[in-house]
């Protein structure tokens, strides 16, 4: 599903160079709900944004779904990645359009007719259960609301592939859970194959299959979280309660 063959990423230059990404390689299963966890600096948001080529590597290869990225460019590489849907950690709402608004603007950049466009809206608000809040503006949503909208807009273009920079770490704990809840159910549900980039363990143990961990730009290593088969291992961080599967959303 998504492959990383040796992906390598630097910023600026001479003696001011900076090796963000080092020979990273990585696969992540078709269907599972990948963590990648490390401290602040470790290279977790450049090497999800190097998944979709929002950051091109220096060297290595990416391909999703079998394509390469890596060799396309322009519009070839856009119409890629409308099968990866992204939320960021402060949700990138445009503040002067609704809810409606802000869900169905991957769909006009796609140029989905107008009838097909308000249908799938629909849909992706009841999904994420924000349909009474469509005409709302982001300024009169609570932090979990912004980051079901955030949602809501990343599966716009029924995406197979969910990149998920730090989701939670602006919400209180309640409303992680809910955040998490909805993430479990859109994997179970649809398939999407989902990627959590978290500094917070406790995240990546509530909900991922499988781990990798970055430190200084590198893996050093991955392992199955054996916590989603309802055993605690001993050397992944503090367990955390696992929350029950969302109540009250439609499906797609």
């Amino acid at each position: 599903m998504i492959s990383l063959q040796e992906v390598s990423k630097s910023f600026g230059n001479g003696t001011d160079r900076y090796l963000a990404i080092d020979a990273v390689s990585l696969d992540i299963e078709e269907g599972s709900i990948h963590g990648i966890i490390g401290a602040s600096g470790a290279g977790k948001s450049t090497l999800l944004r190097i998944m979709n080529v929002l950051e091109r590597p220096d060297a290595g290869k990416v391909s999703v779904n079998g394509r390469e990225l890596t060799a396309l460019g322009g519009r070839e590489l856009r119409e890629a990645r409308r099968s990866i849907g992204m939320i960021f950690q402060l949700f990138q709402l445009v503040s002067n359009r609704t809810v409606w608004g802000n869900v169905s603007l991957p769909l006009e950049l796609a140029k989905v007719p107008k009838a097909v466009r308000a249908e799938r809206v629909q849909e992706v608000l009841r999904f994420v259960g924000l349909e009474d809040k469509a005409k709302s503006y982001p300024a009169q949503l609570s932090g979990g609301q912004k980051q079901r909208v955030a949602i809501a807009r990343a599966l716009a273009n029924s995406p197979t592939v969910l990149l998920c920079d730090e989701p939670t770490s602006s919400l209180d704990p309640r409303t992680t859970a809910d955040i998490l809840d909805v993430l479990r159910h859109i994997n179970r549900t649809l398939g999407v194959t989902i990627v959590i980039v978290s500094h917070e363990m406790d995240v990546v143990n509530g909900i991922c299959d499988h781990v990798s961990v970055m430190e200084d730009g590198r893996l050093t290593r991955t392992y199955r979280n054996s916590q989603q088969d309802g055993v605690v291992p001993q050397d992944t961080g503090t367990p955390t309660n696992g929350a029950g599967e969302t109540g009250g959303l439609g499906l797609l």
